[in-house]
């Protein structure tokens, strides 16, 4: 049965179409993503369904009683009451009941059987405890406490003030208190925005088991394709329908575009074909000819014909370096930090190496920020070692873009960064971004946080890093630029360090993942469902490997063993390798420097001296390359 049916609902701004004409009907029970890029008007159209938005024209019927929950991404939330207090307080009533049969069992209790009031209190008594049987009063506690602690708050954080909390910790209060209330319908807006991974794996369970409908908006492709079943694509002003998760989604569209393509391209030639067919009739000047030459531009005129798939036009993103690190990148030794009495992390160990691509993950607060900050040099006071190879030259994309000047326009503050860089230039890498014509005016701090993210990438783009170290690139780009900049890091030749909680994005670029904790970061070599896979190993060992022999686990060590010390090895000869090439190279050009003296290029028997020293050199660093990329 419909839950919510929707006839040609459009919406404009001003005169320009957010959507027009959108049809569907939900079912109860269905999970729906509603999905499309930043800016084409998704929040909209759900401000619409949850009547808190006009709309133009169209019709929206809810079956009867059915009113949707509704989480926004952005809601302000004040109390005073703890957090715990705050999500006890949406069960007040059931509460009140709890109360009101306490008090009944002390009435209850002063009288005896005989007594006229006794039949009263005793149905009055039974109704309320049904009734709170019911509503499952006696788990609320437990249920509360289950939620928030799901949603990332530890035990610790149950006293804290509300006022006191960050706007990410008040956003997931807010969620907190959505689930808890276990409404029928839900229209949810980004809801995994404030979560770590944990957090949202935790919230995946719980709406894989929801018994209700809901609407969800969001750019996490992991968690589309492990809780929807349904997509809707919000595309051009229109709205187009699919069911199965994201990566079924995903298929379906490539196929309905090429089908689109090929009609569109079919009906084109035909419409061709057919004018050539009337201008010939037309030409012949016979009555008749000319007759059925306009009946048939009649029916051509009155064709439906197919419109042209439009693309979306999507930024262009390409990481360039031109210098060559050496093959250690990073190497931290015993590293801590603390700011006053609070420690962050501790003792932690960890190596990077030329051409990684590494994701972090761990819970929020560990110090995932912290130790970027270290890295770069933004945090210069810690304890331990931190060793920088040679020639690294890091990139930073800070989650909080807090490197933007506000009161730059977009032109300004990429000319601050590049100030060689020609107008022209300038103007021809914002519109590879989708900034074009008065765009490139805008104040920074006007924009979304999707557009500051695109000049933050561009200024990555135009350092020619060799290393980049992002904070959470994908947390304000959209699915199709999401795409973009993974597609870049894979064709990007340098080194990649990444935190991330969209685990999408890991998968697609990462080949090693740390798994940051206080005091270690333990790594693991592959992507994040590589992690997935080993944890759950690690954590529940197969029966085959419990029932191991000692030998059999010894050679296994064993066998591991030889594996990392034939890396060391290979590691070493690279160094080796690329210190030598490193000293011929530098032999080269102190030998062509020499040549090019005014006083030595008169000079026939020493510059022919030279040239074949040069040459010997020469073929020297050919062959070093060449048992270099032997090597690699």
């Amino acid at each position: 049965m419909a839950i919510l049916s929707v006839r040609n609902l459009s919406k404009f701004f001003i005169y320009d179409p957010v959507f027009k004409s959108v049809n569907f009907h939900i079912e109860e029970g269905e999970k729906i993503g509603l999905i499309g890029h930043n800016g084409s008007g998704k929040t909209t159209l759900l401000n619409v369904l949850a009547g808190e938005t006009d709309y133009d024209s169209g019709e929206i019927y809810y079956q009867k009683d059915a009113k949707p929950s509704y989480l926004k991404q952005y809601t302000k939330i004040s109390s005073d009451n703890t957090i715990i207090e705050e999500c006890l307080f949406i069960f007040q009533d059931i509460f009140d009941m709890e109360r009101d049969i306490r008090n009944l069992e002390i009435e209850i209790s002063k009288i005896t059987e005989e007594s006229p009031q006794s039949d009263k209190l005793l149905e009055q008594y039974s109704k309320l405890s049904e009734k709170y049987i019911e509503l499952d009063g006696h788990s609320i506690n437990s249920r509360v406490k289950g939620v928030i602690k799901g949603l990332g708050f530890s035990e610790e954080d149950f006293h804290k003030t509300v006022n006191d909390l960050s706007g990410g910790q008040k956003s997931r209060i807010n969620l907190a208190k959505l689930l808890l209330s276990n409404p029928d319908f839900m229209f949810l807006d980004e809801p995994t925005n404030h979560l770590d991974i944990k957090s949202i794996s935790w919230l995946e369970g719980y709406l894989r088991d929801y018994k209700g409908t809901f609407i969800v908006v969001s750019h996490d492709r992991f968690f589309l394709d492990n809780v929807v079943n349904r997509v809707f694509l919000l595309e051009n002003q229109e709205l187009f329908t699919y069911y199965g998760n994201y990566s079924q989604f995903s298929k379906l569209r490539a196929k309905d575009l090429e089908v689109r393509k090929r009609q569109y391209e079919n009906q084109q030639k035909e419409i061709e074909r057919e004018k050539k067919i009337i201008d010939r009739f037309l030409s012949v000047g016979r009555e008749k000819a000319i007759r059925q030459g306009q009946s048939r531009l009649k029916q051509l005129e009155k064709l439906e014909t197919i419109d042209p798939i439009k693309i979306n036009k999507t930024a262009s993103i390409r990481f360039k370096t031109n210098i060559k690190p050496g093959n250690e990148i990073f190497i931290g030794e015993n590293l801590s930090k603390s700011f006053g009495d609070h420690l962050v992390f501790s003792n932690i160990n960890f190596k990077c190496f030329k051409g990684d691509r590494i994701g972090i993950i761990g819970e929020n607060g560990v110090g995932k920020s912290t130790l970027f900050k270290i890295l770069t040099g933004r945090i210069p006071s810690f304890k331990g070692e931190l060793k920088i190879g040679t020639n690294v030259h890091i990139g930073y994309f800070d989650q909080e873009m807090s490197h933007l000047n506000d009161d730059n326009t977009i032109i300004e503050e990429i000319w601050d960064a590049y100030p060689k860089l020609t107008h022209f230039e300038i103007r021809s890498y914002l519109a590879k971004m989708m900034f074009i014509g008065d765009d490139i005016l805008k104040e920074i701090k006007l924009l979304s946080g999707g557009e500051k993210a695109r000049v933050s990438i561009l200024k990555l783009m135009l350092s020619d890093s060799n290393v980049l170290l992002m904070d959470e690139p994908t947390n304000h780009l959209d699915i199709d630029s999401k795409e973009i900049l993974e597609k870049a890091l894979k064709d990007y030749e340098g080194t990649v360090i990444s935190i991330s909680h969209d685990r999408y994005f890991l998968n697609n670029y990462a080949n090693k993942i740390w798994e940051m904790e206080r005091d270690s970061i333990n790594e693991f070599l592959g992507d994040y469902n590589y992690y997935v896979r080993k944890k759950e190993e690690l954590e529940s060992p197969p029966e085959d490997i419990i029932e191991m022999t000692l030998t059999e686990r010894r050679a296994i060590q064993k066998e591991e063993r030889e594996k990392f010390r034939e890396e060391r090895k290979k590691r070493q000869e690279l160094e080796k390798l690329e210190d030598k090439i490193s000293e011929l190279e530098m032999e080269i050009e102190e030998l062509d420097l020499t040549m090019s003296d005014p006083e030595i290029a008169v000079d026939y028997e020493k510059i022919l001296e030279l040239s074949m020293k040069r040459d010997s050199v020469s073929q020297e660093l050919e062959k070093l390359y060449d048992d270099w990329m032997l090597l690699n």
